[in-house]
């Protein structure tokens, strides 16, 4: 994979990063085509491999790129319409978004006036920065119980028509935040979580298998867990079907990608804060005039597609309670 900075054409002020896939097979590669496909009644994960109608040259914002040679934010874009007003989701997209409960894991304020809900991937190396930037905003934010932080699992582990799978270990390890959860409630679950993303190399092509599954155990001894108590609810699948259920719930809603964040809010903004939400997203549409934004039809929710960088969440909520 070789990456180049240069000015397009349909950008000609904004400097972009452009993606020149060498290896389209490579698991890194294949991270940036997550796309779904309806299969009777669910939806399966397919990679989409470059085609003779594909180019090779992928357009990614540089402000989503960090140096180096991985890629540590991506974003699927949510396609803007050719004025400047977000593009508003269907009616019955809100509804479809199951409500924040007491069975969520909530850091911070379950009710605080902002709350986002990410689907993350315990094995996506987009999520593994993602997780910093949500940890940092909480310590902005959290502890004056303006924003709650809510996650939900969105594991990668489905088989591709190839029958390969892109994370086949990201299943176990949403389990294994369960069962960190199942013995110490919502502070064990945190403890867990953290520390898996903290020492995850994630799937990448320096680290293409991930996380060695035998760290799990380490991890929950460090988390101060019954280890034995672990190990037995994680051989067991105790938490296979809640995990899964996290993941069809994200299907549903129309996730598109790892991570995924929906911003939950009390009451619904005028106009004026659409625009200015189009201003702080600007920079990241991509050369197709794509936003990775999408707004709910009652101006109650937010989604965000990709890594955004702690610059652009800050000011989302900072704009929020302007208003």
């Amino acid at each position: 994979m070789e990456i180049h900075s240069a000015l397009t054409p349909s950008s000609p002020n904004h400097n972009q990063t452009y993606i020149k896939i060498v290896h389209p097979n490579s698991v890194l590669c294949q991270a940036f085509f997550i796309c779904y496909n309806y299969h009777n009644y669910y939806k399966q994960i397919y990679i989409m491999e470059p085609t003779k109608k594909s180019p090779s040259v992928l357009n990614i914002p540089t402000a989503i790129v960090i140096a180096g040679a991985i890629i540590a934010g991506a974003v699927i874009y949510a396609k803007a319409p050719a004025s400047n007003t977000p593009k508003q989701q269907a009616a019955s997209f809100e509804q479809k978004v199951k409500a924040v409960s007491a069975t969520d894991h909530i850091k911070g304020n379950p009710n605080a006036k902002v709350k986002i809900v990410e689907y993350s991937d315990p094995s996506c190396p987009f999520c593994k920065v993602f997780h910093n930037t949500m940890n940092s905003l909480m310590a902005s934010y959290g502890t004056a119980g303006n924003v709650a932080w809510i996650y939900r699992h969105y594991p990668l582990d489905k088989p591709m028509p190839d029958g390969s799978i892109l994370h086949p270990n990201a299943g176990k390890e949403s389990q294994a935040f369960e069962c960190a959860a199942d013995q110490g409630g919502n502070d064990k679950f945190w403890k867990y979580t953290d520390r898996l993303y903290e020492v995850t190399p994630s799937v990448t092509s320096a680290a293409p298998n991930g996380l060695d599954p035998r760290e799990l155990p380490k991890i929950a001894e460090f988390s101060g867990l019954d280890v034995s108590a672990f190990n037995n609810c994680l051989a067991t699948g105790k938490f296979k079907d809640k995990v899964e259920g996290d993941f069809l719930d994200g299907v549903n809603i129309g996730i598109e990608g790892t991570p995924s964040s929906i911003i939950v809010l009390e009451k619904a903004f005028p106009a004026t804060v659409k625009e200015k939400l189009m201003q702080i997203y600007q920079p990241y549409v991509n050369a197709q005039g794509e936003y990775p934004i999408k707004i709910s039809a009652d101006s109650k929710m937010i989604i965000l597609g990709g890594a955004m960088p702690i610059e652009a969440m800050k000011a989302t909520i900072d704009l929020m309670f302007t208003y």
